[in-house]
């Protein structure tokens, strides 16, 4: 493909090479002369192990060229990747600044041209930036054309020091299209790269690569902190943290990580507690530690203010125990939020086919005689009688009993998921585009 690489620093340069080195067509853009000379003399502007190198060799044999004019690269290419920083301001947002003059540029270069031509950010950008900085400082600044202009987001995965392996070798290449035949054409960039594709919306590929770098700096604090703690303790910190990344089961996994509700349950909430404990007691500040529990609070708070929010006083819960699959109500968010509930004056009942007075024994029947027997007067025998009380039904786990009430709610009952694994929050029979079943808009809570 004939390709243009609008910002020659860091992502710009290695991107730019890297496809040179493929096959494809590039025209570097930059708005630094000392830049384009650079490149265009086959030397890397910055620095990174084998840059220099590919550089050289794409640059010689006519693949990689650089220029200042964001109109000559237009006139010779048919898609154009943003590489331009977005560092942030004071405030903390990122600074749109470059991004929008390259989109202008773009825009400027594009007027009155016939072929089509695809626009994709490869700069890391918060949903929506495409959408409402992009497309519209492109198409303000061009005049009307024939050809069709598209747009997609590419964001890069790439580390400084190792950048051109994990060019070859990303986890995943990811393009947000909302068309078919953008999203094939920027697929065909990467025809060579070692990995899968996954073609998604514009914004959720935006948010992506956000959660992976906040998810990357979160396990840097997160193993000094516990670095920390085991110095104090007297631990290993890194044969305990060795003995962590064994576990690909649930540590080093996709385990856990699905929004959803708060945790819960005998062994979570308090090992952190008696972390953050440990560390108190050794005068040592885990700031990140710290924060989990409260956290994990405010998950119970939102799912509190979801349900006052639709000012209804009858509500039905649909699970009790902290988690699918166990009778266990030790810490369990359920708990609380019934709790606050009952303390709003709502008027609860809650159904959980495990949690039983009847056939619960010994710890669990205990902490409810207890700690809880309030709420052991509000527990239904049936999902029937769950549905026929309530005007909110609150679904805290999929499964079958969730799948029951679903069955059995009316178009005058309200649906809350607090797993977040279906949009069910009006009323069964409201118009949603699906005729009356709105959990079908997404997926099945059973999923």
């Amino acid at each position: 493909m004939n390709v243009s690489v609008f910002g020659l620093g860091y992502v710009g340069c290695v991107t730019a090479g890297c496809l040179a080195a493929r096959g494809h067509r590039v025209i570097g853009v930059d708005v630094s002369a000392d830049k384009v000379a650079m490149v265009n003399a086959g030397t890397s502007p910055i620095i990174e192990p084998g840059l220099g190198e590919l550089l050289t060799q794409v640059v010689g044999r006519g693949a990689l060229s650089a220029t200042t004019s964001a109109a000559d690269a237009i006139a010779s290419t048919d898609l154009a990747l943003i590489c331009v920083g977005t560092p942030d301001s004071r405030s903390g947002r990122p600074n749109l600044e470059a991004l929008t003059r390259v989109a202008s540029d773009i825009g400027a270069a594009l007027s009155g041209r016939s072929r089509d031509f695809v626009v994709v950010v490869r700069s890391t950008v918060l949903p929506g930036t495409i959408e409402r900085v992009v497309a519209p400082a492109l198409r303000a600044s061009a005049s009307p054309c024939a050809g069709e202009l598209t747009f997609a987001s590419n964001p890069e995965f790439m580390r400084e020091g190792c950048s051109l392996h994990d060019f070859d070798h990303p986890p995943f290449v990811l393009v947000g299209s909302d068309d078919e035949r953008t999203a094939t054409a920027v697929q065909s960039l990467y025809a060579e790269v070692s990995a899968p594709v996954v073609h998604t919306t514009v914004r959720t590929a935006e948010m992506v690569k956000y959660v992976c770098n906040a998810f990357h700096a979160l396990k840097v604090c997160f193993s000094n902190e516990i670095g920390d703690l085991c110095q104090a303790l007297g631990a290993d910190a890194h044969e305990v943290m060795r003995i962590f990344r064994l576990d690909r089961k649930l540590n080093v996994s996709e385990a856990y990580l699905k929004p959803g509700f708060a945790f819960g349950g005998s062994c979570l909430p308090k090992d952190v507690r008696a972390l953050v404990a440990a560390a108190r007691a050794n005068d040592l500040a885990v700031p990140l530690l710290s924060a989990v529990m409260p956290a994990n609070d405010g998950q119970i708070a939102r799912g509190l203010d979801e349900v006052l929010d639709t000012h209804k006083q009858r509500i039905g819960i649909v699970g009790l125990a902290f988690k699918p699959g166990t009778d266990d109500l030790r810490e369990s968010p359920m708990v609380a939020l019934v709790e606050r509930l009952i303390g709003k004056g709502r008027d609860v009942r809650i159904f959980d086919p495990r949690v039983s007075m009847a056939q619960l024994v010994g710890a669990n029947k205990r902490f409810i005689e207890t700690e809880i027997p309030h709420i052991a007067s509000l527990l239904c025998s049936s999902v029937d009688d769950l549905v026929a009380h309530a005007e909110v039904l609150v679904f805290s786990a999929p499964g079958p009993d969730a799948d029951r009430a679903l069955q059995l709610a009316t178009s005058e009952q309200m649906l809350l998921d607090l797993t977040r694994g279906m949009v069910c929050k009006w009323p069964v029979g409201s118009a949603q585009g699906t005729g009356g079943r709105p959990w079908e808009t997404t997926a099945s809570i059973a999923s």
